[in-house]
């Protein structure tokens, strides 16, 4: 194996391959779409820890055993579990936590994909990392294919992504998700001049008629708020406006299941 190669993540951390030498290697993912991709890659045999949000896939998972939330993690688990590589993302996962799991985690790797094709350097990364650098390519191919069967913009739309309710709150023009949707066309929306626009990644917001005449539909998102047709059908009567449920997991889980996001985005272009 290569292993003069040096893989660097999200902070600039440098991280050397895996080496069939090394003790063995133990992973626990504290990001839900990142151990899918483990699986994915054939690493579930060196995952000994997972967050209960990680539930796919459920029959590579189901007893892999569970150390918290991705920001209510169980430190004592995880050091009884003795991991030598912690994944975690920037947005997912409390910095003091983290911080703290650094004491005696070996190596902890940062991940934080904000644009679909940010998944190429992250499933090389990884693959690069463990060992499975054909894996990866077979990912990065499936991924091309899919990015290159994105319909033209057809219809284009400004919409209103909701994650959650009581307080609504929405997702900023920088994040994955809204990276996702500007590929099919679909801006999110944005509050106020440019000098105005929240800092937050996750901001709240208020319907208002402004707000309102903005945007041409509102879109429900399954996760982290389960938003169902109930909801569809009082935000339609309230606003006027189309509503329709998404599929979170399609449109915010980086990882292999971007590639079937893609996919996801093609049918939902025809909506």
């Amino acid at each position: 194996m290569e292993t003069s190669l040096i893989f660097t993540d999200a902070i600039g951390q440098q991280h050397r391959p895996y080496r069939p030498a090394d003790d063995a290697v133990r992973i626990i993912s504290l990001v839900p779409s990142i151990t899918e991709l483990l699986c994915d890659l054939g690493l579930a045999k060196y995952l000994v820890g997972r967050t209960g949000f990680c539930i796919h896939p459920a029959a590579a998972i189901k007893n892999i055993p569970k150390v918290g939330g991705t920001k209510d993690v169980n430190v004592e688990k995880i050091r009884r579990l003795a991991p030598t590589h912690l994944i975690v993302n920037i947005d997912e996962n409390e910095k003091p936590t983290v911080d703290q799991l650094a004491g005696f985690v070996p190596h902890i790797v940062v991940t934080h994909p904000t644009t679909p094709r940010d998944n190429l350097d992250l499933y090389r990364m990884l693959g690069g990392i463990f060992g499975v650098a054909a894996a990866a390519e077979l990912l990065c191919s499936e991924f091309e294919l899919a990015y290159h069967d994105l319909p033209e913009h057809k219809h284009p739309q400004r919409v209103l992504y909701c994650i959650w309710q009581d307080p609504w709150m929405t997702v900023s023009q920088d994040t994955y998700i809204a990276n996702m949707l500007a590929l099919i066309g679909w801006q999110q929306w944005r509050t106020g001049k440019p000098e105005q626009i929240p800092s937050q990644r996750y901001p709240s917001f208020a319907w208002n008629d402004e707000l309102v005449h903005g945007i041409d539909r509102v879109l429900l998102s399954s996760e982290p708020y389960r938003f169902t047709d109930t909801h569809v059908e009082a935000l339609e009567k309230q606003l006027g406006k189309p509503v329709q449920l998404v599929d979170g997991e399609m449109l915010s889980w980086y990882g292999s299941r971007a590639i079937q996001g893609l996919r996801y985005l093609s049918a939902l272009e025809q909506t």
